[in-house]
């Protein structure tokens, strides 16, 4: 019995195209992910610490004494202990534009971690709801 040693096969020139020579064309396709990784992580953190911090954690607890120039506005507040918050709220009417908005600091006393609130919003119409559009450390 006679031994075969497989070979590579030898094609006409011209004929099947170019024959790629190597793993360079492998390369791109890893730096590219490497780069659609880098990118996606950079973007999850950027966007975690602008909405995502749970330290300051805001909640309605109901809207008041709404008039034609006028709402109020409590909601409640997580802060670190004995920390302070900035808190934009926002007078919305009922077609769901914005008919007022106000921005306030307030303070948690002593070792406390949640603040209650309630702060007044002038409003250009009468307003239909109040909202707490987000909450931040204070600067």
């Amino acid at each position: 019995m006679s031994e075969t040693h497989a070979t590579t096969p030898v094609f006409p020139p011209g004929r099947y195209g170019r024959r790629r020579a190597g793993r360079r064309l492998r390369v791109l396709p890893i730096v590219v992910a490497a780069l659609v990784i880098v990118a996606s992580v950079a973007l999850s953190v950027r966007l975690y610490h602008q909405y995502g911090d749970p330290d300051y954690d805001a909640q309605i607890v109901r809207w008041t004494d709404v008039t034609d120039t006028r709402i109020t506005i409590e909601f409640t507040v997580r802060v670190p202990a004995g920390g302070s918050a900035t808190c934009a709220l926002r007078a919305r009417a009922y077609d769901g534009s914005a008919v007022g908005q106000r921005s306030v600091t307030v303070a948690a006393t002593g070792d406390a971690t949640t603040i209650r609130a309630a702060e007044t919003v002038d409003t250009t119409a009468r307003a239909y709801v109040g909202e707490v559009l987000h909450c931040q450390p204070p600067g």
